[in-house]
């Protein structure tokens, strides 16, 4: 068995100076996973290239791969994802890992971008003020998971509302608002985060279901699922596969 010529010519795509360094040392690894991520799974289904690898950046931020997240990211920005989608996943990730699993991936495309001659800082995405975050952050909510939503910052109980609070004006009021990207892939990178680092089912459950209600359909988080498999295992992947099929019937 030897490494398929679609998946040599895809590896070749994302990788245009060549990257082989585990061939030499691990040849018989490497033959089964390009013939698998780069061929089999490329071709199981239409999703296109720069959406696949903006779920796979996502992904590996969820699983905390970051020696994969910068082996990919070169391949990302070869394949059309731009510094300022790339800077606005490893940002919004922020909401759903937290900095202390965020900072390295930053660190990582300041890097990797710094080394492309990209000059930093990016230019500002935002569009919020103190002022005005809250209620945009809600109306953010409302929009991708329905008017239910418009008054969730001030319900609960009084003890923990403020996290409610806090998941209007800087969940979404601080990243959702963005430019950079829109709601549908905002959702769809959100997925992928919550699917790649586990144990978020009910959270996972819920934006699945956001991800249909705005035009990310159950087919399409499947595709998802299958083209990010590779970098988080076939137990997470069932997961969310069980996740979505959930928020389908429900």
């Amino acid at each position: 068995m030897e490494i398929t010529e679609f998946a040599k010519k895809y590896h070749d795509k994302m990788f245009p100076q060549g990257q082989y360094d585990l061939a030499q040392t691990d040849p018989e690894f490497i033959e089964r996973f390009y013939n698998f991520a780069f061929d089999e799974v490329i071709n199981q289904d239409d999703l296109d290239d720069k959406t696949r690898f903006m779920a796979i950046l996502a992904t590996l931020i969820g699983c905390q791969g970051s020696d994969a997240f910068r082996m990919m990211l070169p391949a990302a920005l070869n394949f059309g994802v731009t510094p300022v989608e790339v800077k606005e996943i490893v940002y919004q990730a922020a909401a759903y890992l937290g900095l202390g699993r965020v900072l390295p991936f930053l660190k990582v495309t300041n890097e990797v971008l710094t080394e492309g001659g990209i000059s930093l800082p990016l230019p500002g995405q935002t569009t919020t003020t103190a002022a005005s975050r809250r209620e945009t952050g809600t109306q953010a909510q409302v929009d991708i998971f329905g008017e239910s939503m418009r008054d969730f910052w001030k319900s609960g109980p009084e003890e923990s509302r403020h996290i409610n609070l806090w998941l209007a004006d800087n969940c979404f009021g601080d990243y959702y608002t963005r430019n950079g990207l829109d709601y549908k892939q905002r959702e769809m990178i959100t997925f992928c985060f919550l699917a790649a680092q586990g144990g978020c089912e009910p959270q996972l459950v819920s934006h699945a279901a956001a991800n249909m209600r705005i035009g990310n359909d159950k087919a399409f988080l499947i595709k998802i699922i299958s083209q990010c498999l590779p970098y988080i295992g076939y137990p997470r992947s069932l997961n969310a596969l069980r996740c979505v099929r959930e928020a389908a019937e429900a």
